[in-house]
């Protein structure tokens, strides 16, 4: 059962985001991308609950990919969309195989990550869709900054909303101003079972070498990813912006406590 406390902040931070960068027209059919982990799900439940009352009329249905791993059960992600009322189409791929099997890759991060947005992309339009929303949140937002940073040279992020000419369909980040902590509040006290991670590289991506040196950051100087993700903005940095409803630093908050 979706705890109502818990989904008011998570629509505060989505409807914010939809709003500041017009994320959504009238009329859209919108896939939500679902990798079957806690961000995918929390913004399909938020997706979905934002169209009970959002003023613009829109839909939603729930897009997976199957990469080919074996053992993997989609149960529980059905389940989720049974609760909230939303389609949920499930694509197989070869990703796995061709990842894994064929190519061996030593680092596979790299050409699995473009291989699934592709099948995303490709599973998208056969569902009638010509928007796609996926779940990189806040703390994504700072992490992709710096690995750009690091392992590239350059300043650079992904973008709030991207035009992909190739398939004509538009990419959306509602979850840009949630805070992972809060999500992974949202799914406990809801009771939403993502699923495991059957990936055999699961933890040992530049990724998670980037997420753990920023917690260790900010465990030091409290508020650093929220003045980067200020720097983000003010520089507009691949679209970002300065938006007034935006998140701003947590220390006012403590300082006018």
């Amino acid at each position: 059962m979706i705890d109502k406390k818990a989904m008011q902040q998570m629509l505060s931070y989505v409807r914010r985001a939809v709003y500041d960068y017009d994320m959504i027209s009238d009329g859209d059919r919108i896939a939500v991308g679902v990798s079957g982990g806690k961000d995918s799900l929390t913004l399909l439940a938020a997706m979905q609950g934002l169209a009970r009352f959002y003023d613009k009329h829109f839909e939603v249905v729930a897009v997976m990919v199957d990469m080919g791993f074996e053992g993997a059960d989609f149960s529980s992600v059905q389940a989720l969309c049974d609760e909230i009322g939303v389609e949920l189409h499930i694509f197989k791929s070869e990703i796995k195989e061709i990842v894994f099997d064929v190519r061996k890759e030593e680092h596979p991060c790299s050409l699995c990550a473009n291989l699934r947005r592709g099948a995303l992309h490709d599973a998208t339009v056969a569902c009638g869709c010509r928007k796609l929303a996926l779940g990189h949140h806040f703390d994504d937002v700072v992490e992709t900054f710096y690995m750009n940073l690091f392992n590239e040279g350059r300043i650079g992020c992904f973008s709030p909303v991207t035009y992909m000419s190739r398939k004509d369909i538009t990419v959306i980040r509602p979850l840009i101003y949630a805070p992972e902590k809060d999500i992974t509040h949202f799914v406990r006290v809801s009771g939403i079972q993502p699923l495991p991670k059957l990936c055999p590289n699961d933890g040992n991506s530049d990724r998670e070498r980037v997420k753990q040196l920023l917690y260790q950051m900010e465990k030091n100087d409290p508020g650093l990813k929220m003045r980067l993700f200020g720097a983000i903005e003010r520089d507009g940095v691949d679209g970002f912006k300065v938006c007034p409803r935006a998140v701003r630093n947590p220390r006012k908050k403590e300082n006018n406590a």
